[in-house]
């Protein structure tokens, strides 16, 4: 690895193994996929570069909606609302030529509600999966479960006997550091085949001649090479010199110059993800302040007052060059449970977050800690370092700890962190989803990314009850209930909706997707 990442930009980008060519994709982002075992790590980059080799049962596309991928139609059981029946698609073959049936769904499934996994919150109401037959598949749930679909869009289907082969039966302990075949390695039914893989450096996709829906789709890419620069001007140089072809993470500074120059694109739509900042409420003493035996973050006004202490028009403007939406609630506006009132509750006033600084006992403030990655949102650090002397107006000394994304992931998910920069996308569309990883008290399988330490039992009833309740303006009523209690408690410091710009060689045609997970299926070439 030492010798590989001394390579220059170019080399790396060019050094495939097949001849570049108008259908080969040199694609660049700031930061790589954390592992390729489908089940490991439930985070956008990593799903994006999965679902160009693995496939779900049920994708969306670029507008939101449901599209068939390995499942031709799914619906829940005449006379048994408990049990969802999946059929699926016939003749489709994995990569290394082995069959396609139910046996693999129940595999995956089972696989990923292991403890390991990152998935498990998504089908926690899922009590069985059987096979019917080698094309039938049956979800029983605990109780009607309305929007179960929408929790299956991520959750991709591994061969039962490669995996068994490989000895990847159980998922990688990412946070232990754990490596396995299933790291580095994939076996999908998906319409790229892995060539090569080097982490953090580079990796190789062709077109898998053998797809299902090769005549489905537009398939025009052969070759894909995918490079993680983590630096935003090497990226962009990369983009002008024309050493690459599609750049997700587009430098907001650099919009109007990549747009401008011959032969570029950019192409722009809002994210469904939000940006925010956590902080441990529940413990009776934190390890990143300076103050003894108690913990200021445990007092509902000093975290108002953090949050009252964020400028996030002026992030807007300087940080993110106008490429933001401040946001007020931890719900992006594509989900169930958004409403335009909470989203506009966040308010700067730094004589009242004083005030409250004040009442708390904390006149004379605080330090602490705050992590934030350096290589996975739209300029994460530098929003970090605006937040910093924000902060500093009130009294709360902050200290900057910035990290890549693979270190900084971990200290929330094991809780080892007492202030932290999170996004967070929504891929079902539904605010369960938020709930049950940033709400729902922390346990094996639920509330994994709740790293706030709160925990409450009427609102983890709630949150339990939503998989279940088929009266939808009940459930409605719940997640507003649910809401009021995140956003009175000011559980995270919300800071802005994010929005997406994709540069791209005008060659190559493609829509934003707003889960900011391209397909390259959908890629034409021009």
């Amino acid at each position: 690895m030492k010798t590989t990442t001394t390579l220059t930009l170019a080399a790396i980008l060019l050094a495939s193994t097949a001849p570049l060519s108008a259908e080969t994709l040199r694609w660049a982002r700031s930061g790589d996929a954390l592992t390729l075992d489908p089940h490991a790590q439930n985070e956008g980059p990593t799903h994006t570069i999965r679902h160009q080799m693995y496939e779900p049962l049920i994708i969306r596309d670029v507008t939101g909606a449901f599209e068939a991928a390995l499942a031709t139609d799914w619906a829940p059981k005449d006379g048994d609302p408990n049990v969802w029946v999946f059929n699926l698609r016939e003749g489709v073959k994995f990569h290394d030529g082995a069959d396609f049936t139910a046996e693999d769904v129940v595999f995956s499934f089972e696989r990923a509600k292991q403890p390991n996994s990152d998935m498990k919150e998504l089908i926690g109401s899922i009590t069985e999966v059987r096979a019917v037959d080698d094309y039938t598949v049956e979800m029983v749930t605990d109780g009607p479960n309305p929007i179960l679909p929408s929790n299956l869009t991520n959750l991709f289907i591994m061969d039962k006997g490669w995996s068994e082969a490989n000895n990847t039966v159980n998922v990688q302990d990412f946070e232990g550091g754990e490596i396995t075949f299933a790291t580095t390695n994939a076996n999908g039914t998906g319409p790229y085949v892995l060539q090569s893989r080097e982490p953090d450096v580079r990796t190789v996709m062709v077109r898998n001649e053998e797809y299902w829906g090769i005549d489905q789709f537009p398939m025009d890419v052969t070759e894909i090479v995918y490079t993680p620069i983590q630096n935003a001007a090497t990226r962009v140089a990369a983009m002008l010199s024309g050493e690459i072809d599609f750049l997700q993470d587009m430098p907001v500074q650099d919009l109007e110059r990549v747009n401008a120059a011959d032969g570029l694109i950019v192409k722009q739509a809002p994210q469904n993800r939000v940006i925010f900042f956590g902080m441990n409420m529940g413990a009776d003493d934190i390890e990143a302040d300076n103050v003894d035996g108690a913990n200021p973050l445990a007092d509902v006004r000093v975290r108002q007052a953090m949050s009252m202490a964020i400028n996030r028009d002026a992030i807007q403007q300087v940080v993110m060059r106008g490429q933001s939406q401040p946001a007020g609630m931890i719900a992006p506006p594509f989900v169930n449970g958004w409403t335009e009132a909470m989203d506009a509750e966040s308010s700067t006033d730094i004589e009242a977050a004083r005030a409250l600084m004040e009442e708390a006992g904390y006149a004379d403030g605080f330090s602490i800690q705050l992590d934030c990655p350096n290589d996975r949102y739209i300029n994460d650090e530098a929003i970090c370092q605006a937040a910093v002397g924000m902060l500093g107006q009130i009294g709360v000394t902050v200290n900057l700890d910035a990290k890549p994304k693979a270190q900084h992931f971990p200290l929330i998910t094991d809780g080892q962190t007492d202030f932290y920069m999170l996004g967070w996308g929504v891929p079902t569309y539904d605010s369960e989803y938020v709930f049950n990883f940033l709400v729902h008290t922390r346990g094996s399988d639920i509330g994994t990314w709740n790293g706030t330490g709160f925990s409450d039992a009427e609102t983890d009833a709630l949150i339990q009850s939503l998989a279940s309740n088929t009266d939808l303006e009940a459930r409605n009523a719940d997640i507003a209930t649910i809401w009021r209690t995140v956003q009175d408690q000011h559980l995270y410091i919300p800071i802005h909706h994010q929005v997406l710009n994709w540069g791209m060689a005008e060659q190559f045609g493609i829509e934003v997707d707003p889960e900011d997970q391209p397909k390259v299926k959908y890629f034409t070439v021009n």
